[in-house]
């Protein structure tokens, strides 16, 4: 490992080995250029659970969740070493389609996003261009039920997308990702522009997704993270030799350990408030 990484606890094998795995990073080092952005990231992501990656910015933690789904891809200076497994699969093995990854890992951002097109049609967009044979009025409902929007939308489904309030939006873009059957929810901060309210009536909603997804969730709240997941990554940023910031994964454990009974004293500081 990389000078200072911190190693893989008992806890940590432990769980691995009671619960399904699903998604595994292993060694995993990202660059963009001849920058090191992300350093030897060892984590297993349990299936039907929540996983939070908590941490300051610029530690690594939207850079990494975009590896799982590989929209990384999409900037040219991009490159990972080390293996994400999925189902056992290695992510970035030369014969992987990027697309068809996106539609088993699907991916909700930080601010709402739904097109300029009429509810229905955000929430069956994916599966069209996908050549979704089904019942598409059905899907689209399922969708949105499973998003807790059906009750607020199902009398306006023409109506535009961009009428809806903030957190609407978000429940939408929500269900438009389900409406391609993923099997995991990568989330890049999906509270992060909302009221409280709002925030709160997705955080209802992912307690009740994760029953048939697996979810990992970008927050910089830490009452939202003890809230709502099970497990939590801690990342942190050393500075390289040449004053460069480079995150990596400080701790990986069950929530409530982490936030009640953490091993590492960056993460009880930061915790605490004490550093940024």
């Amino acid at each position: 490992m990389s000078s200072g990484s911190p190693t893989t606890n008992e806890s940590e094998k432990q769980k691995s080995q009671e619960t399904e795995v699903l998604l595994k990073a292993e060694g995993v080092n990202v660059y963009y250029g001849n920058f090191l952005a992300v350093r030897d990231v060892f984590l297993d992501v349990p299936k039907n659970k929540i996983t939070a990656f908590i941490g300051p910015s610029g530690c690594g933690k939207s850079t990494l969740l975009r590896c799982y789904n590989r929209q990384n891809d999409l900037i040219n200076s991009f490159r990972l070493t080390g293996k994400i497994f999925y189902n056992g699969q290695n992510l970035y093995a030369p014969e992987i389609d990027p697309v068809a990854v996106r539609r088993r890992i699907g991916m909700v951002f930080q601010k709402p996003n739904p097109f300029p097109k009429s509810i229905y049609d955000n929430v069956a967009f994916g599966p069209k261009i996908n050549g979704y044979k089904g019942d598409m009025d059905e899907l689209v409902e399922r969708s949105l039920k499973r998003a807790a929007i059906w009750d607020e939308v199902k009398d306006k489904l023409k109506e535009s997308g961009l009428a809806l309030s903030g957190g609407q939006q978000q429940r939408l873009c929500i269900a438009r990702t389900l409406a391609v059957q993923p099997e995991v929810l990568l989330m890049d901060e999906p509270c992060s522009a909302l009221d409280p309210i709002s925030t709160l009536r997705i955080e209802e909603v992912l307690h009740e997704l994760k029953e048939q997804y697996t979810i990992i969730i970008v927050t910089h709240n830490m009452q939202q993270a003890s809230r709502v997941s099970d497990n939590t990554a801690f990342f942190y940023v050393d500075t390289n030799d040449k004053g460069k910031r480079v995150g990596y994964l400080v701790e990986y454990n069950d929530t409530q350990e982490i936030f009640s009974n953490p091993t590492n004293e960056i993460t009880a500081t930061y915790i605490r408030g004490e550093v940024s």
